[in-house]
């Protein structure tokens, strides 16, 4: 069912986090007494935010801080942590780049192999301090990594790509099998990403442990723009909700859904959840932290591509410590910072204890919300008019 968009043509009207608000309950609960933890395998993790896998979020030391903070981040295993002994000098680089050259200067620098000592050196560094390890790698490099990752250590492997399906088709490499994937393999296997109920379904029926959804959302991803393809979060994120609760009632396993970009804000991560989520990944918010690698930069995955980038560098700025950010004390107010704490005040609010009972709040389809009787803070350039 759609409306139509030309003769005998007709397409579904879809929703971004900016079109629709959560409706306050009939009941509410004390913010401090809700429980928003989540689990993926043997895993439970009280804050249910990813720090998602980029160069400009993610390295080492941060991992460390995310995990003591009693959640995780993931580490790109196609970025420069693996392709450099000391990234510290190429980050810098990035960071001092013009606008006009970023992109090309990205491709470059990811040119250099990846060495695979480094990948067993960065997750050791990692697992020393007894948090932990996530790690990101792309399908064609996921069997060979995930071997060196488990050897290593880790915890939790995520294979992600811009659009990730069970029935990929190639005579040019060889395509993984996600099942046998799944079964020779001991850790959790997160995969993504998708936006549909049906490639869901049969990503969930592989045996993978937890699903990324979302197609192009990023705050530095320009997918959407080079390829024209996405589905807004909003519903990209309920059908998915939708797959994975169907998939429990046949099955009887539960697999997680992790909305994964385009939130930068308390509000938005609040959304989330009310449509399905039970996680959500997270770069541009992280990016902005004190911890973080890339100076006040961020740049999507696929910015380095060689032939058809689709991803940009941005700068975010930074804005203070990753724990200010996740749990406060605010000091913006903007929205951007004590993601918990919005996170876990909005659950008292509707009136849902725990995240089961966040993803069944009242949603509406409210447009003005961004904008009703926020003339001042919009004409001041403060708060939601940022």
């Amino acid at each position: 069912m759609g409306l139509y968009i030309g003769k005998d043509r007709t397409a579904r009207r879809c929703y971004g986090f900016d079109e629709v608000a959560l409706v306050p309950g009939d009941v509410t609960v004390n913010p401090n007494e809700v429980d928003a933890s989540w689990c993926v395998g043997k895993y439970k993790f009280r804050v249910p935010i990813i720090a998602a896998a980029m160069d400009g979020v993610v390295n080492v030391k941060f991992a460390i801080e995310f995990g003591k903070l009693g959640g995780f981040a993931v580490l790109n295993l196609e970025g420069v942590q693996t392709r450099y002994e000391d990234p510290e000098g190429v980050l810098d680089e990035i960071a001092k780049a013009t606008p006009q050259k970023a992109t090309e200067l990205v491709q470059s620098l990811y040119t250099k192999p990846i060495q695979e000592k480094l990948i067993t050196k960065r997750i050791k560094e990692i697992k020393s301090q007894n948090v932990p390890v996530a790690v990101s790698a792309i399908p064609q490099r996921a069997e060979k990594f995930a071997k060196i990752a488990q050897d290593a250590g880790c915890d939790i492997f995520i294979v992600q790509s811009t659009v990730t399906t069970v029935k990929h088709l190639s005579t040019e490499y060889k395509v993984l099998d996600f099942k046998k994937f799944c079964k020779s393999t001991k850790m959790p296997i997160i995969v993504g990403n998708t936006c549909s109920y049906k490639t869901s379904l049969d990503l969930m029926a592989t045996g993978i442990s937890a699903l990324l959804v979302g197609i192009g959302p990023g705050a530095a991803c320009t997918t959407r723009g080079v390829l024209g393809i996405g589905v807004g979060q909003v519903t990209a994120t309920v059908d998915c909700a939708a797959a994975r609760d169907y998939y429990f009632k046949k099955s009887k396993r539960y697999v997680p859904i992790i909305t994964d970009g385009g939130m930068n804000r308390g509000g938005d991560i609040c959304k989330a959840f009310a449509c399905g989520a039970d996680a959500v990944m997270v770069g541009s918010a992280f990016a902005r932290s004190q911890e973080a690698p890339g100076r006040g930069y961020h740049w999507g995955m696929a910015t380095p591509h060689s032939n058809l980038p689709r991803g940009t560098r941005i700068h975010v700025g930074t804005t203070g410590t990753l724990k200010e950010i996740l749990f406060g004390p605010a000091r913006t107010d903007d929205g951007t910072q004590n993601l918990m704490g919005a996170l876990m005040t909005s659950m008292g609010n509707v009136g849902a204890a725990n995240i089961k009972e966040m993803q069944a709040c009242e949603i509406i389809i409210a447009p003005s919300i961004q904008t009703e009787g926020k003339v001042f803070q919009r004409a001041q350039n403060i708060g939601m008019g940022k």
